[in-house]
């Protein structure tokens, strides 16, 4: 009987220790650049003429990984695979930014799996 209760004791441990699982942190911001692993210029409104763009990432609670970085805008979609070696980790991706493809864009950051872990909205042009 006492190894019942003690089988029964633990896996009701196990279960809260799951359970007890944070999902990953996910901080994702658009900006003009980044520095020292920082991001420069963070923004949600772009000139048409901006060139490039920077997703930045800081992720914390996943390691040896990868994340990705979906960009849209209209129909068209770009993704880019980034490692995610330890945590807290920093990472980022940068997209050519076409001077006539103005309007919403949306970055998205996702798991291995395909999970939306943030998403960011910007526009870029005219509004």
């Amino acid at each position: 009987m006492k190894r019942l209760v003690l089988a029964i004791a633990m896996a009701g441990f196990t279960v809260a220790g799951l359970a007890a699982q944070e999902a990953p942190e996910v901080e994702l911001v658009i900006t003009l650049d980044v520095e020292e692993r920082q991001p420069i210029g963070e923004r949600t409104e772009f000139s048409a003429d901006v060139g490039q763009l920077v997703a930045w990432t800081r992720v914390t609670g996943l390691a040896n990984t990868t994340v990705r970085h979906v960009w849209r805008h209209q129909e068209h979609e770009e993704v880019i695979e980034l490692s995610v070696g330890g945590s807290p980790w920093r990472t980022w991706s940068r997209r050519t930014i076409p001077a006539e493809w103005t309007g919403a864009w949306t970055v998205e950051v996702l798991d291995a799996q395909g999970n939306v872990l943030a998403t960011a909205e910007f526009t870029v042009g005219d509004r």
